[in-house]
């Protein structure tokens, strides 16, 4: 069993989106906020370190970008499926002690993106939540999934020169859910909607096509592609459906999946979802943000031949999670969005 001591590392208004990142062989902790505020970094010992920056936030999602230098991806303006039409995304360079924040596409609606490689070559996958709309709650033009081919240095982009985005998937209606994974020498992504969850595979070569599988066919909030059983075989654990209160996980037989376990109990306004391994069991750390707002870590107990659950907080609110390790500490980073509080969990058996 799990147990969770915890630190809180500072206060931020509507905390949403986390990353670990490397400085100058540092590693370092970001948390940045959903919002109009700032983005902060933090040392492994939870020490604020600096500010990155001040605004404007919508914040969805940040990921390094593979480089020598430090360079530091993020969505830009997503403030809300309401508000985000001016959304984009954007990185972040360093000049001198500051960092300079250069266009490097606009794409209303972007809510996730993520890096992916093959055979050398960096992909950029980025996911709408939808395409526009006319009044609040309209979720009548569905998002997309766009990719593109990321040369080796994107300082070339800016406002007046844009990295050109293609549309693989379209008819996506809220395109909410993503993750990465590898296997087989190649990164892909996993990517959840109402239309199911996809597995997004790049080419084999830069001039090749690119292959999209539809794994399950339910309203997907977001998920993890992981083998928690140790079959040898990657299950689905899903939560349903948009922002839902639905926690199941899929297993694998005769080349479908079928539904295995799901939680006994609701729990309103699914949202955080992380994979992670310790001492080589497969976990997926979960949290919510409405009714108890629990935070906790699932995985298949071999004994019981069930899934189990390990309780980590309770009352938090996490937007998202981040598991790193910390030498040989097992830490979890969350953005406990619905109490402003950024926060820091070392895991240790019982």
């Amino acid at each position: 069993m799990l147990k969770a001591e915890k630190k809180v590392l500072g206060e931020l208004t509507k905390c949403y989106s986390l990353a670990h990142v490397v400085d100058e062989g540092v590693d370092y902790l970001v948390c940045a906020a959903e919002k109009t505020d700032p983005c902060y970094m933090f040392d492994f010992d939870g020490n604020l370190v600096k500010k990155l920056w001040d605004g404007p936030g919508g914040v969805m999602t940040l990921e390094q970008f593979p480089s020598d230098e430090f360079i530091l991806m993020a969505t830009w303006k997503f403030y809300g499926p309401n508000d985000s039409a001016s959304a984009k995304i954007v990185y972040y360079t360093k000049e001198g002690d500051e960092l300079k924040c250069n266009v490097l596409c606009d794409l209303p609606f972007v809510h996730r993106f993520g890096i992916i490689k093959r055979n050398d070559t960096n992909y950029l996958v980025a996911c709408t939540l939808k395409s526009a709309h006319a009044f609040k709650n309209d979720w009548t033009c569905p998002g997309r999934i766009w990719v593109a081919e990321l040369p080796k240095d994107i300082k070339q982009f800016n406002q007046d020169n844009q990295l050109e985005l293609t549309p693989l998937v379209s008819g996506l209606y809220r395109n909410h859910g993503f993750t990465k994974g590898h296997e087989d020498g190649y990164d892909y992504a996993i990517v959840g909607s109402d239309q199911g969850v996809m597995k997004v595979v790049p080419p084999v070569d830069k001039d090749g096509e690119w292959t999209v599988e539809t794994l399950l066919e339910i309203q997907a909030s977001d998920m993890l592609y992981e083998d928690f059983d140790g079959d040898g075989e990657k299950e689905l654990l899903v939560m349903s459906p948009f922002h839902g209160d639905t926690l199941e996980v899929y297993h694998l037989k005769d080349g479908k999946y079928e539904k295995v376990y799901t939680h006994p109990e609701k729990l309103p306004f699914l949202h955080a979802i992380y994979a992670c391994e310790i001492d080589g069991k497969k976990y997926g750390i979960i949290g919510n943000r409405e009714g108890d707002r629990v935070l906790f870590a699932i995985y298949y107990d071999k004994d019981k031949k069930d899934y189990a659950i390990d309780l980590l907080d309770e009352g938090a609110g996490p937007a998202n999670a981040m598991f790193y390790k910390d030498g040989d500490k097992n830490m979890v980073m969350a953005a406990n969005r619905e109490t402003n509080e950024i926060a820091i969990y070392e895991l240790k058996g019982e």
